[in-house]
């Protein structure tokens, strides 16, 4: 069955994570992605842990089963002019390249867009953009959540900010990357054949989520801070202790939720109250409202509070760890998780492509490669090199 991205190529030059993420959505929408690595090292995503056994002894990332999955690995040294024209003729049969070096580091190489073809759509990810002053500089996740104002909403008032549990700022940047490469091909080829080059910086991705936090400033002088589990503006709404040591997830802000809430607790008597009858009074009475619903929570299950919930139409769910998305029925049914042939481990099961198009079989990615892989059959099918300059260009470190 076909997908959206078929026939397309595209060119990874990413190391870690939100470059390489962008390329691996691309190729789970159909497009041929090809990683291209440095000989003897590669991506450094392949160094981090957590680690499982391999057959031969060594340490294998499971960071890297994940992410470096669905892809050919090549290794091409373009810190050498050999590897530079390899590359820039491998991009003359693509239609995307994804790179996150610091800016300029491309130019150096004489591998940047306008050494390239112009029908090439390239995505640059960076910390700080491609442009503007602090472009120059490094940095990773940390620096993307904090300069683009998600950690200091992150946390509780009282205490530090804490960080999500996931390097938000490159999965959010790979992902609007991904969409707006998809956007581009659609340009190009609706109106021309002209690509173009995408900037995302890790801090843009976040800013691009900050919801009201900058208009409330600019209008009202609200600088935005941390509320913890909790909303100003909401409540009964929270992350509420269950007596399995599970927390459950409620959302009864509104009013209609709130009634529904009050009757899978049995509290009709709280509609009719004066401190919780609207969502302005609840809010104004959140620690009071919320800690009803936690003395509710506390002495069930969380499997229980479940339940009642749904039978009356409350939103909720539980903070699901690892071992609960495998044991859940709906995520099983739905086809969330998916088999992967590890060419290292075997059999690995992980997170299935998402979204979806309906209709569709979900085909499990090919598994994260050798490093080096497919150097040999991509350059010899794609460029037309013998074995003999293959052997060469191995002998002298290129490939």
């Amino acid at each position: 069955m076909s997908r959206p991205l078929d026939g397309l190529r595209v060119l990874d030059l990413g190391t870690r994570i939100a470059a390489p993420f962008c390329a691996g959505l691309l190729g789970e929408q159909g497009a041929e992605v090809i990683k291209i690595e440095q000989p003897g090292t590669g991506d450094f995503m392949r160094e981090i842990g957590p680690f499982a056994p391999a057959p031969d002894g060594s340490d294998y990332s499971l960071f890297w089963a994940v992410e470096g999955r669905g892809r050919q690995s090549v290794t091409l040294d373009l810190r050498r002019s050999e590897g530079q024209v390899l590359f820039r003729r491998l991009a003359a049969t693509a239609d995307v390249v994804v790179e996150n070096f610091r800016p300029g580091t491309l130019e150096r190489w004489h591998v940047a867009p306008g050494d390239l073809p112009d029908r090439l759509v390239t995505v640059r990810i960076s910390s700080f953009g491609q442009g503007g002053p602090n472009s120059p500089r490094p940095g990773l996740d940390r620096v993307g959540i904090g300069y683009g104002g998600l950690l200091h909403l992150t946390g509780y008032p009282d205490r530090p900010p804490v960080r999500v549990g996931v390097t938000i700022s490159d999965y959010l940047t790979g992902v609007f990357a991904a969409q707006a490469a998809t956007a581009a091909l659609y340009a190009r080829d609706a109106r021309g054949g002209t690509g173009a080059v995408i900037d995302a910086a890790l801090y843009g991705a976040v800013l691009r989520i900050l919801e009201w936090t900058l208009p409330a400033y600019d209008k009202l002088g609200v600088v935005r801070n941390r509320e913890g589990n909790r909303l100003a503006n909401s409540a009964p709404l929270d992350n509420y202790p269950t007596a399995d040591g599970k927390f459950v997830c409620i959302v009864a802000g509104s009013d209609a939720n709130f009634a529904r809430l009050c009757k899978a607790m049995d509290r009709s008597d709280l509609v009719d109250d004066d401190r919780f009858a609207r969502l302005a009074d609840r809010a104004a009475h959140g620690d009071e409202i919320n800690g009803v619903v936690a003395d509710w929570t506390a002495p069930l299950s969380a499997t229980e509070i479940e339940e009642r919930c749904v039978a009356c139409d409350v939103p909720v769910a539980t903070a699901y760890s690892a071992a609960d998305i495998f044991a859940d029925a709906h995520i099983a049914a739905r086809g969330d998780l998916v088999t992967v042939d590890d060419p290292v481990v075997g059999p690995l099961r992980q997170q299935a492509p998402f979204p979806r198009t309906v209709g569709e079989a979900i085909e499990p990615p090919a598994g994260a490669p050798r490093l080096g892989e497919h150097t040999r059959a991509v350059l010899a099918g794609v460029l037309g090199l013998s074995d003999s300059e293959l052997d060469e260009l191995a002998a002298e470190g290129i490939v």
